[in-house]
């Protein structure tokens, strides 16, 4: 059966398209694998077409530090923006859509390539970029070609178990064959991909190839065996064969001219890349172009012979293929055993009959090897099928019985490239992407993940974040697919490409991956992420892309808060050992205070808005970080108590608010009603301390000094007048304030009224107990100050019967030392009072 520009092949299985590096074809160092120094060997760079698509683009691009990343950046986005669109409607089509990114990525990257400097570190970074990419494209190629037909055979067509019928052709039977028996058409779709990656590597150079012969093959022996029958002397007394027929060499022993010799070589050379890239068609042309009419058609004796006129019918058909293939294959595999011959002619013939000793020699590389591997193994597959059919007898006995009766499995042909001692194919089977391709050729999903678990252990160094990508979404795909097993595999690698993505700063993408993580897994691993946002457009487009990927918004945003908050592990201080009135805002602290936006973006969010910022605020108060606490304050809507009523309302409740809520909102009143209370203690001790201050008059002033001096004591009257009005008010409000702290309705200040919580948070009431030992004997003492001050010692001294007093329960908060402090002051404000004839108490004294 014919199959146009391809190599020898038993059926048209769907063509691939890529590229990759295979061989190279120049004689001094085309018999390496491209490696990205070699990039761009088979490109001319110096053709218009080339030149005019480098754009001013990719000219920008040339000037970063690390071109091929810069240049490659944007396959993050991309690619998720494939996955989002194509994963739920098709998802054969998403992997080829990844592979049609990354073929444009590499062409950009050839380009670059071949405008940087060579030497030069950037061009490295950018060739590997490039091999990585180069790589990735053909793997997402072998992915949708193996498992676009893993899936249809499980679906179990009836034409998979068709048995040929017993007067069928050999090409009936490989048909038959391939239809039911998933090994050899998988195999045969691993040939076709290696195939398809050496055919893009080695483009249209056989166009390009010059030889010394043209139209006559060893035009150079022909001339001097002209010359020497002629009797002229050609200076040339070398022994040359006698005869030209293609087996005179061989046959006589004798050798060609030197470049007849150098051409065959060459000529040879050529034709087994041809061949290794499927393009049979293009290697007989070549041979007929160089005068090698003969040599071309022994490349033709593959073709499996069909006769469809077998069965009858009105029309007759031409038959196809070789009727004596069988006499064709023993010669091509004695040929191939000749060592007289040389090793690439070995190596075709050797690759036409199946003879792996043969063709292994000339395979340099992983992907040569394996090709070798799967082509003989197609090849062994299909002639056992006929020789069990009786199609083929007689001539292939005389093939090695060890070919006949190969047992060639996936397993056997990885099992011999481990065994191998070609040192380069050990090492390239090592390699990342070429462990990835031999999991999928195997169908081993399980040991691919074993893998990839094991690269991320044992890398000391970050994986490449190309590869990281590929492995986060051929997960996906397997996942997409139902045949992924191994969550934690899956877990650690999506872990590793979203701290990447937090790296490369691709924040619209990490919602989307975190999404795929176990629920709480992921809440915290955004909320990890979310905790370094700063900015808050920035903040806002987080959160509308974790609702779009369907993150929980809410345990996220109080997760952020939550590790914020609770990094400051310190225990609460008294204020007795603070140094200083009111403490410094930290840049820690400065954190705490922004991370509380997190929760009013969201109106919903508002009664967990106060219980964060409650707990943050009972730290700052204990630290007497004042200034902070009304930072954080300030922070929370206005209307947040009557939106939390008004969506509990809306819920269709009847009863009252959670227990939580409610003593959240009581907490925050407590706390506004200190802020509001140490704030007016400071606006009245600076107003205190700013009094005007009395005019003096020298003793021997002179007129005009006296005149002065009047009009500054009308002036000092007035202000003080002023000061004075503006000192009651204040004090008034101070008053007020205080007493609404240390008078606070319903229990008293920071005292839950609820009991009936679902959880009793234990930390929580153990800090509202110590901020009531801490802030209300600071505030008696505030207010003493007040009255004292203001020279109100009667009330004063009735702070003794507050403080005492069993409703407010308030000397429960004073330690010893500081009621002996309270006690210390009450008795200046008596002894004041006795100074003015009034009793210790502020009564006026009984004669």
């Amino acid at each position: 059966m014919g199959t146009s520009g391809r190599s020898p092949r038993f059926v048209q299985t769907p063509g691939l398209g890529g590229s990759s590096s295979v061989f190279n074809l120049d004689e001094n160092d085309w018999t390496t694998t491209l490696t990205p120094q070699h990039l761009g060997s088979f490109c001319p760079t110096d053709s218009p077409s080339f030149t005019e698509d480098m754009t001013t683009t990719t000219a920008f691009i040339l000037k970063e530090d690390d071109p091929g990343e810069a240049a490659s950046v944007k396959l993050f986005p991309e690619f998720l923006m494939m996955f989002l669109k194509l994963s739920s409607t098709s998802l054969f089509d998403l992997v080829d859509e990844y592979e049609n990114a990354c073929r444009n990525q590499v062409t950009l990257l050839k380009k670059i390539v071949t405008r940087a400097t060579p030497g030069q570190q950037k061009f490295s970074k950018t060739a590997s970029v490039l091999w990585l990419l180069q790589q990735e494209m053909v793997t997402w190629r072998l992915i949708a070609s193996l498992y676009r037909d893993r899936i249809q055979s499980a679906l179990g067509e009836e034409s998979m178990f068709e048995v040929a019928p017993p007067n069928a052709t050999e090409k009936i039977i490989m048909e038959k064959l391939f239809q039911r028996d998933s090994t050899v058409r998988q195999s045969q779709l691993v040939v076709d991909w290696l195939e398809d990656i050496a055919k893009d590597d080695i483009g249209d150079f056989a166009e390009k190839i010059e030889f010394y012969a043209k139209s006559v093959y060893w035009d150079n022996t022909l001339h001097t065996l002209k010359q020497r029958r002629m009797n002229a002397f050609t200076g040339f007394s070398r022994p040359l064969v006698s005869e030209l027929d293609p087996d005179a060499p061989i046959r006589q022993k004798m050798p060609l001219m030197d470049l007849d010799r150098e051409d065959d070589n060459r000529l040879l050379k050529y034709l087994f890349t041809l061949i290794r890239a499927g393009m049979t068609d293009e290697a007989q042309r070549l041979c007929k172009r160089c005068g090698q009419a003969w040599r071309a058609a022994t490349l033709e004796g593959w073709k499996l012979y069909h006769d469809p006129n077998i069965n009858g019918g009105s029309e007759l058909k031409p038959v196809e293929g070789n009727p004596n293939r069988c006499i064709w294959k023993v010669c091509c595999w004695r040929m191939a055993e000749d060592e007289q011959f040389n090793r690439y002619e070995r190596a075709i013939y050797a690759a036409l009959s199946g003879n792996l000793k043969q063709l292994l020699p000339v395979c340099d590389t992983w992907e040569d090897a394996v090709w070798s591997y799967f082509r003989v193994m197609v090849d062994t597959l299909v002639e056992q099928e006929m020789w069990a059919s009786g199609a083929s007898m007689g001539e292939l006995e005389k093939l090695p019985r060890e070919y006949l009766e190969a047992n060639w499995t996936f397993e056997k042909v990885f099992d011999e490239l481990k065994a191998t001692d070609r040192k380069r194919i050990l090492e390239e089977n090592q390699e990342h992407y070429h462990v990835v391709q031999r999991c999928i050729i195997l169908g081993d999903i399980d040991g691919l993940l074993d893998e990839f678990s094991e690269w991320l252990a044992r890398s000391q160094s970050p994986l490449p974040a190309h590869l990281l990508r590929f492995m986060t979404h051929v997960m996906l795909f397997f996942q997409s697919l139902g045949l992924q097993s191994k969550e934690d595999v899956t877990i650690e690698v999506l872990k590793k490409y979203i701290q990447l993505l937090i790296c490369e700063n691709q924040s619209s993408l990490i919602a989307f991956y975190v999404s795929h993580l176990p629920q709480d897994l992921g809440i915290h691993q955004y909320a990890a992420f979310l905790e370094a946002v700063t900015e808050l457009d920035e903040r806002k487009h987080c959160l509308k892309m974790a609702k779009d990927a369907g993150l929980n918004v809410a345990a996220v945003t109080k997760t952020v808060v939550e590790n914020i908050r609770k990094r400051d592990v310190g225990t609460f201080t008294h204020h007795d050992l603070s140094p200083s009135l009111d403490s410094v805002t930290t840049e820690e602290d400065r954190m705490k205070i922004d991370v509380i936006d997190w929760l009013v973006f969201d109106p919903t969010q508002r009664a967990e808005a106060l219980k964060q910022s409650n707990a943050i605020m009972r730290k700052f108060l204990a630290s007497k970080k004042h200034e902070a606490a009304k930072e954080i304050f300030k922070k929370i809507p206005q209307d947040s108590i009557a939106v939390i009523y008004k969506q509990w309302e809306e819920q269709g409740m009847d009863s009252s608010l959670p227990a939580e809520d409610d003593n959240a909102i009581r907490e925050h009143l407590c706390i506004r009603a200190y802020l509001d209370a140490h704030e007016s203690f400071n606006e009245w001790f600076k107003h205190m301390n700013s009094k005007p201050q009395k005019p003096s008059l020298p003793a021997q002033a002179g007129f005009k000094e006296k005149v002065a001096h009047e009009h500054k004591e009308k002036k000092y009257e007035v202000d003080y007048d002023i000061w004075k009005g503006h000192l009651d008010a204040l004090t008034a409000e101070v008053k007020e304030r205080i007493y609404n702290v240390l008078l606070f309705i319903d229990g008293g200040w920071m005292v839950d009224v609820r009991e009936d919580l679902e959880e009793d948070d234990h930390e929580r009431s153990l800090q509202m107990i110590s901020l009531r030992k801490l802030c209300l004997p600071t505030m008696c003492f505030l207010l003493h100050t007040v009255l004292h001050n203001t020279e109100q010692y009667q009330e004063c001294l009735r702070l003794a019967d507050l403080i005492s007093s069993e409703q407010h329960c308030l000397y429960k908060a004073f330690s010893k030392e500081e009621l002996r402090k309270l006690l210390c002051k009450l008795r200046e404000s008596s002894l004041l009072l006795l100074d003015q004839d009034l009793d210790p108490l502020g009564y006026e004294l009984q004669s």
